[in-house]
């Protein structure tokens, strides 16, 4: 017999059939650690803080953003899961942690399976290749809050860091050099002005295919958020990286100065990498002034990373010998007290 809870718009079943379903996704990200499967009422991490002289836990929690409006759009929901991950995760390894387990809060106004399932897929693909483990979360059912077919998402991720080797950027100082790592397109900030400049000003369809761009505005908007975590941990047992910005939303303009010293600013040449092309035609389309595209996008960098001038050009090979395209982008100069704590060249 049909239950009240059912009738109300809630199938506990569904629920529990849902999580039957992910267990084999899930497990694929399980690292020495985990204590628990998915399915009790908390998930459970040992730690090994052996080698540490003094742990320290780092988290972070994220969503996804209007950017789900395009996977709706699309009715495509196996890569929001890796730009929620990613947005967790680097944040983080900015800070110097170690990511070593995600949660995620997934609600739906009613469960569809299928979509549920694909989108915790692409949270799994996430944790994997950010080297964390994905050790619960919470499916909830919402009749009423969301429309057919919508959904919200959210992530929370912990890591671990000695704290000798933890990066707040206060040694960084003046001579010591910026480098960029491209990004992998608009990640997940900005969408709401992306959304309205594309579709509702530019008139553009999601399955319209651009020349600039290659592919369709929907297979573009849709690229996932590079994960940086594994580039910058095997860069950082090789150098000594003075701080590193991860550019979300607030693009440099706001993101570079969380770092900086009182005394530090940082001098960027616009003219020292090319944007996708993405970023262009949302300034041209848009009529985007270059101050607020800089405050508003990542322009093609995902992460600002300080480095000492001896090991600039040896910190740019690395990552590009992993497929992350790097860049010189400017340097740290001394800053007065009237200025801003970025300037740009070549405006």
């Amino acid at each position: 017999m049909k239950g009240r809870y059912a009738e109300a718009g809630v199938d506990i079943d569904a629920g529990n059939k849902f999580v039957d379903m992910i267990k084999p996704i899930v497990s694929r990200t399980f690292k020495p650690g985990v204590m628990t499967d998915i399915g009790g009422f908390a998930g459970l991490f040992s730690l090994n803080v052996q080698q540490m002289k003094k742990p320290v836990l780092i988290a972070s929690t994220d969503g996804v953003g209007t950017k789900l409006k395009v996977a709706f759009m699309m009715d495509k929901h196996d890569t929001v899961g890796i730009d929620l991950v990613a947005m967790c995760v680097n944040d983080i390894v900015v800070q110097g942690a170690s990511p070593l387990f995600f949660l995620d809060y997934l609600a739906m106004g009613k469960l569809n399976l299928e979509r549920a399932k694909d989108i915790l897929k692409g949270i799994a693909d996430g944790c994997l290749d950010a080297g964390c483990s994905l050790i619960g979360g919470e499916t909830a059912e919402m009749p009423g809050m969301y429309s057919e077919g919508e959904y919200d998402l959210a992530g929370f991720v912990v890591g671990l860091a000695d704290n000798s080797e933890l990066l707040d950027g206060s040694e960084i100082a003046v001579g010591h050099q910026l480098i960029g790592i491209a990004s992998s397109g608009l990640h997940s900030n900005g969408y709401s002005l992306v959304r309205k400049v594309f579709f509702d000003e530019m008139k553009l369809s999601i399955k319209d295919f651009v020349p600039e761009l290659g592919r369709t505005l929907g297979e573009e908007l849709l690229e996932p958020t590079r994960i940086y975590v594994k580039a910058v941990t095997a860069v950082r047992r090789a150098f000594k990286i003075f701080g590193i910005s991860h550019i979300t939303g607030g693009g440099f303009t706001d993101n570079i100065p969380r770092i900086l010293p009182k005394r530090c600013k940082a001098v960027i040449n616009l003219k020292s990498w090319t944007p996708p092309a993405v970023f262009a035609m949302l300034r041209d389309g848009g009529n985007i002034s270059d101050e607020e595209m800089l405050r508003t996008f990542n322009n093609g960098l995902g992460l600002i990373i300080v480095v000492r001038d001896k090991d600039l050009s040896e910190v740019i090979s690395r990552f590009n010998a992993m497929d992350l395209k790097a860049y010189h982008i400017g340097l740290i100069e001394e800053r007065s007290e009237k200025e801003p704590a970025v300037q740009y060249s070549a405006l």
